[in-house]
């Protein structure tokens, strides 16, 4: 077996010499490292990230597990997206944390590695830069939270954090409650407990072969997460020994099963983004008809917040990811590989469900179809995606005449004016808040009932717009409309008083106005100025793509690599 590291090892010539002293400052003898499988850890901890602030320990299991199976381990410290604090959104620089990924693969001496993630972006990120740089890859996810706990009350993080908000600006609960709830919503390290981004993206990475099997599902601060993490710094070890990359795992099969396994979770309207973008990286064609027909196709059975009842610590005790999958077995490919060296079918062997509550079985699905639905119509010619399953089934069919919001600070400064003329049967509109124009497609998309409707008891409506929102989050809210407003999308023509029809049986989204009306107001439209006039975010503006081509940069995505360095 020739080790790729080795091109900065071996040889009598004057970089090996360098190369083979530094490691000599670095405290290292030879047989340390000579010889074998350099894996890069790629930590994506920082202490900024709640979701991650366990991986620094983590990392250290990995290295265990490296070490034991005879490897040699180097720690990379790489981007951390905290989707609590970073702004305007992780988004916004989960192409940047691949572009490091890659760079970082492509250009060290490492033959496999180890992506150590979990909060929403730093998932996909990860993933697409080792997808491009084609590496042996193992994926340890970072694991969910423990379940929140207010007054006798089980707490979902984002989920509940809007439920409860929503009540206190209807007057129903107190500033002190809100005050409990806040020191009660998040207790331990991990993710997101519910069947947000983070959940819902990990469970992907699983299904498409790259985990361990059962590891998406394992509680952050549980044990079994500390021995996964030595599991997996082991099997990349073996992946190198054996020649296997992730490119051998990705295949079209791959992403079809992470598709179902999405859908069969009510996961997050995010995926449709990311999985598509992971897909081209991996120069397979995925688009939204492929989640709409697969939607089709495959039931709702993880009862999890926000479509079910339960959080992610049930979910993993009622079986996990593998527990739901023997379920779909008959659907799913099983004869593909995965990082384990075996196929998928070996890997979910064994598997049973020990909770139907949780994890319900076929023939009692919380719903027949997958509960996510792409639109089209003229307010959508490339597609709009909605999570019906987690709305209210009285709003699935429904027209309305808009209320229209040019960009997040115009929706801030007017959604609670007493003046403002909504009612319960309004279609709020939300333009300017895609890739370009949000900046970065931020979470804006479950836009705010105005206050004078949450008193009057109303508790979702119709919204639209071009932003994306928080897997953790819920209602009737019309997401990832393409083409954005800010590149002139029809989005961008919607007036006050438009009535504006979703259907989602019909898979329809559309404003109730004529082809010439619209044409008139498309030459009256003028293209606004680029957000940013320099630097990472002019990169940004210059080549992100739409929603529905996964919001990845053209020139990351197209076909291609790149040469390997000269490290002699």
């Amino acid at each position: 077996m020739k080790l790729r590291s080795a091109e900065w090892f071996e040889g009598e010539g004057l970089r090996a010499f360098s190369h083979n002293a530094r490691m000599r400052q670095l405290g290292l003898n030879p047989g340390e490292h000579l010889g074998k499988p350099v894996i890069a850890i790629l930590n994506t901890w920082s202490g900024i990230n709640p979701c991650h602030m366990h991986l620094r320990e983590r990392a250290q299991q990995v290295e265990r597990g490296v070490w034991e199976a005879g490897g040699f381990p180097l720690e990379f410290p790489v981007s951390t997206l905290s989707e609590t604090y970073q702004k305007p959104t992780p988004m916004l620089y989960r192409n940047m944390l691949s572009m490091e990924t890659e760079e970082i693969l492509r250009s060290y001496p490492v033959d496999g590695c180890v992506l150590m993630g979990g909060c929403d972006k730093t998932t996909p990120a990860l993933l697409m830069g080792a997808a491009s740089a084609g590496l042996p890859a193992v994926f340890v996810p970072a694991g969910p939270m423990l379940r929140g706990h207010w007054r006798g009350e089980q707490l979902a993080s984002g989920t509940d954090m809007w439920r409860f908000w929503d009540e206190k600006r209807a007057g129903t609960i107190s500033s002190g409650d809100w005050a409990e709830i806040q020191s009660g919503l998040a207790r331990s390290p991990g993710t997101c407990m519910t069947m947000g981004t983070a959940s819902t993206m990990t469970a992907a990475a699983e299904a498409l072969g790259l985990t361990l099997p059962g590891a998406s599902s394992i509680p952050a601060v549980d044990s079994a997460h500390h021995r996964m993490a030595a599991a997996s710094g082991m099997r990349a070890v073996g992946m190198v020994r054996e020649g296997l990359t992730i490119g051998d795992v990705l295949s079209a099969e791959a992403y079809e099963d992470a598709i179902r396994t999405v859908l069969a979770l009510g996961g997050s309207t995010n995926s449709y983004i990311h999985l598509i973008a992971m897909a081209g990286r991996s120069q397979i064609p995925l688009s939204l008809d492929d989640f709409d027909r697969l939607s089709r196709e495959v039931p709702v059975l993880a009862s999890v917040q926000p479509a079910g009842a339960h959080l992610m610590e049930d979910f993993y005790y009622a079986g996990g990811l593998r527990g739901l999958l023997s379920r779909l077995r008959d659907s799913l490919h099983l004869q593909r590989i995965t990082v384990t060296g075996r196929t998928f079918g070996e890997d979910l062997d064994g598997a049973e469900v020990h909770d139907p509550a949780v994890i319900r079985p076929l023939d009692d699905p919380i719903s027949p179809e997958g509960g996510l639905a792409v639109l089209r119509g003229n307010l959508a010619p490339d597609g709009a995606v909605i999570k019906y399953v987690a709305a209210d089934p009285a709003l699935w069919r429904h027209t309305g005449p808009a209320v229209v919001f040019h960009g997040y600070q115009d929706l801030q400064a007017r959604i609670n004016s007493p003046s403002l003329e909504v009612t319960r049967d309004s279609v709020i509109v939300l333009a300017g808040g895609g890739p370009k124009g949000g900046p970065g497609m931020p979470e804006y998309g479950m836009l705010p009932i105005p206050d004078k409707l949450l008193r009057e008891g109303v508790r979702d409506m119709v919204r639209v717009s071009d932003a994306r929102m928080s897997g953790t989050s819920y209602g009737a809210c019309v997401l990832h409309v393409a083409p954005e407003a800010h590149v002139g999308g029809p989005l961008a023509l919607v007036r006050d008083g438009d009535l504006v029809t979703l259907d989602v049986e019909a898979r329809v989204l559309r404003v109730e106005i004529s082809d010439e009306e619209m044409a008139r107001r498309r030459d009256a439209w003028t293209t606004p100025p680029p957000k940013f006039e320099r630097g990472y975010g002019a990169l940004y503006y210059e080549h992100i793509t739409q929603a529905d081509e996964g919001c990845d940069f053209e020139f990351l995505s197209r076909p291609g690599r790149n040469p390997e360095p000269d490290a002699h």
